[in-house]
């Protein structure tokens, strides 16, 4: 159902406004969380380059948290643990592990596109909202102004 915005009050402009407010912020944050989890697959992927026979036996630091690494020897320059989620670690191979990251950064670029076109759209509802605002409220000051122009006169 649409819904002539000339015909809406301010407070339910306003209330309009409001919740766009919140949709926009939240497809915003959305597409956020999305290029990061995009860019984590992303040096994933790079980092299995890396891992070749050139390097078979090199040290290296093995990240035990996101702060602290241990030293280490890179033995296996052939197999990966990979994160398919929620704490669950499959080995994988080379291939198998690029493929794997492949489609995760695919499907992610694709849900970045589909919600894209809706921030879009709530942007343009937020800024029509806006401009009906500053339409009412010019005209809610012109007639005030008559108003007091006609007072003025009378007196």
């Amino acid at each position: 159902m649409a819904v002539n915005l000339t015909d809406l009050s301010m407070p339910q402009l306003e209330g309009l406004k409001t919740q766009l407010d919140q949709e926009v912020e939240f497809l915003t944050t959305s597409i956020g969380q999305f290029k990061i989890v995009q860019t984590k697959y992303v040096e994933a992927k790079d980092s299995l380059n890396v891992l070749n026979k050139n390097n078979k036996g090199k040290e290296l630091l093995v990240p035990l948290t996101s702060s602290m690494y241990v030293p280490g020897t890179l033995n296996d320059v052939e197999h990966v643990l990979v994160d398919v989620g929620t704490g669950y670690y499959v080995e994988k191979n080379l291939e198998e592990s690029k493929a794997f990251f492949k489609r995760k950064i695919e499907f992610l670029t694709k849900q970045i596109e589909k919600v894209q076109p809706a921030l879009q759209e709530k942007h343009a509802m937020k800024q029509a909202v806006v401009e009906v605002m500053i339409m009412k409220s010019q005209q809610l000051q012109q007639s005030q102004q008559g108003s007091q122009t006609a007072a003025t006169t009378k007196a």
